[in-house]
């Protein structure tokens, strides 16, 4: 029994009297201070499926390989695209059944970005580092859209890539009417047709389907896209997985267009970077999902505008404070475009502008990845 004179009141305890047992099933406190992973080999990835990213490590040396990664807990809210360069460790031999981890992104040059519409504060990354981007429409067979045409151009500029316009099946309809409306821009135009010729360049799909494409075209876009990351964009049905199998030398699933509603259907489910054939060191080509809406709440006025350069000196005579939209009174654009000066297509051009200036938002902080959850 303990003597009332070995007790020891409460008002002469300290804190170095308490101890705290550990909790046998609790985690060590977390710290900001993080590995710096020195040991870390540079990854391109090439495609992200539920939680896996797929990345060429070693990249035009012999020892390149494929690795699979998942991704570091610390970088669960940033997101990760096809184009990334990324710091990978643990397991990176490729092998069968081996996963390493992503533990960092490299600064990217190049961020091509989208919301899902006008109306949506999130915006979404597509692609990361690339250099170029290829907008696909068909001539006919689905019909072209200026609008997309437009978004893409709007979206190419804002993240500082050079667009290039590919107009496919120019066979079934002549494409002069739909180019008219950009024949005032410093804008590369590439046309592409099916053909029948002994020269001709087939390609065939992961279905089976095979297609001939004339040479002229192809051979064209693989001088434009040589040594460069280029990312090929458009509706599905366009021909876009068509043009990157032979532009690579894959065989890349190709869809049709549904006889009833005049729309493609979707082959590729998430972006997928891969390899130019017969080309330089640095030749990437990334086939992205065919998209049904191209949203733009992302990007503010002024850098929608700068993506118009055959509209944008019509704003010299604007009054301060003009929105340039359809409800813009006095608008310089106006007296611009009635002049000629804009050419032909600008009634066609300035109507374009003011949809995309009338259906923005203000541009959100947050990104998230296309095509995942």
């Amino acid at each position: 029994m303990t003597s009332a004179g070995s007790r020891r009141g409460t008002a002469s305890w300290d804190e170095s009297d308490v101890r705290i047992r550990p909790n046998k099933k609790g985690s060590r406190p977390r710290t900001k201070d993080r590995p710096a992973h020195e040991d870390a080999v540079t990854g391109r990835i090439i495609t992200v499926d539920r939680g896996r990213y797929t990345a060429v490590v070693d990249e035009d040396t012999n020892a390149e390989r494929v690795v699979i990664a998942a991704r570091a807990r610390e970088l669960r809210r940033s997101p990760v695209v096809a184009g990334d360069l990324v710091a990978l460790v643990g397991d990176v031999s490729g092998e069968p059944d081996t996963l390493a981890r992503l533990v960092r992104i490299q600064e990217r040059r190049t961020l091509l970005r989208r919301s899902a519409d006008d109306t949506d504060p999130v915006e979404r990354a597509v692609v990361a580092n690339a250099d170029q981007l290829v907008i696909v429409v068909a001539a006919a067979n689905p019909e072209p859209r200026t609008g997309f045409i437009d978004r893409a151009l709007v979206a190419a500029y804002d993240a500082g890539i050079q667009p290039l316009l590919c107009v496919t099946k120019a066979d079934l309809k002549d494409p002069s009417d739909l180019l008219a409306n950009y024949e005032h821009l410093d804008l590369l135009i590439i046309t592409s047709q099916t053909a029948s010729t002994p020269d001709a360049v087939e390609t065939t799909s992961a279905t089976g389907a095979s297609a001939l494409l004339a040479p002229g075209a192809v051979e064209q876009l693989k001088e434009l896209l040589d040594g460069r990351v280029s990312v090929l964009l458009g509706h599905s049905g366009v021909g876009k997985s068509t043009l990157v199998n032979a532009l690579t030398g894959a065989n890349r699933a190709t869809g049709g267009v549904n006889a009833v509603t005049g729309r493609g259907r979707h082959t590729s489910s998430s972006a997928y970077a891969l390899k130019g054939a017969d080309s330089a060191p640095g030749t990437w080509i990334i086939d992205t999902p065919g998209i049904r809406s191209f949203g733009l709440a992302h990007v503010e006025a002024d850098r929608i505008l700068a993506a118009f350069p055959d509209l944008a000196p019509g704003t010299e005579d604007c009054e301060r404070g003009c929105r340039h939209d359809a409800a813009a009174v006095n608008c310089g654009l106006d007296g611009w475009v009635a002049s000629g000066a804009a050419g032909e297509s600008g009634p066609v051009r300035l109507s374009s502008l003011r949809r995309l200036l009338g259906a923005g938002v203000e541009p959100s902080q947050g990104a998230k990845e296309l095509g995942m959850q």
